[in-house]
Formats: C-alpha cells, sequence, structure tokens
C-alpha cells in the first residue's frame, strides 16, 4: 500500500528526494508522513501532510530544510530533503493514517538515506 523510494549515499550539505507510492484509496482518506529511524535509537517524527494537503507538520530537527509534498495526480508523497546533515542519516518509512507524530496507522518498508561527510 506504500512503496518508498529515492534514498541513497548524499554528501553533507546535499538534497535527495524520497518519494512514496501510495493506492489512490489511502491517499484520498488519510494523512500521510515520514518517519526516520537511526542506527541505534528509537524512531523520529519527521513530517506530516493531512489528508487534503492543507496543514503540514514537520520536526523541528528538520523545519526549514526538509518540504512535504502531496501529488494527487500520481497518488504520491515526496520528501525533499535540502541541507542534509550526519544526523539525516536513516531508515525513513513511509507512514499513513497519523494518530499522534509517531503513532501511525499504515507503515511502508523503509529506504535507507545516508549521508556522509
Amino acid at each position: 500500500q506504500l512503496q518508498a523510494s529515492g534514498g541513497g549515499l548524499v554528501q553533507a550539505g546535499g538534497s535527495l528526494r524520497l518519494s512514496c507510492a501510495i493506492s489512490k484509496r489511502f491517499f484520498s482518506r488519510y494523512s500521510m508522513g515520514w518517519v526516520r529511524q537511526a542506527p541505534g535509537k528509537e524512531r523520529e517524527f519527521v513530517a506530516s501532510s493531512s489528508w487534503n494537503g492543507g496543514t503540514a507538520d514537520y520536526a523541528n530537527s528538520v523545519m526549514g530544510r526538509f518540504t512535504i509534498s502531496r501529488d494527487s495526480a500520481k497518488n504520491a508523497v515526496y520528501l525533499q530533503m535540502n541541507s542534509l546533515k550526519l544526523e539525516d542519516t536513516a531508515i525513513y518509512y513511509c507512514v499513513a493514517q497519523r494518530t499522534t507524530r509517531i503513532d501511525w496507522g499504515y507503515w511502508g518498508q523503509g529506504t535507507q538515506v545516508t549521508v556522509s561527510s
């Protein structure tokens, strides 16, 4: 139902765009977001978008650097990541149906983002 892609290896200061392909049923009904997990750390909220794209929420750690967006024509959600830092290295999960920032009803498989110095 949720298929994330776009991860990879990038140097600090660089950019990446993550994509999440979603079933049409999910896209038109649920809030969507991204949660990440770094090695040895707990899962961390990154960003979310309300079901209609009207409201976005960002973790303080990514505010001003990351942007979440939705494309209704493609049933996709994106996370544009700019000015990447070493601490952004993590597995990024596409999620749907927000209860809290870290509690979501549906999880996709993760995509690895590695930021090198």
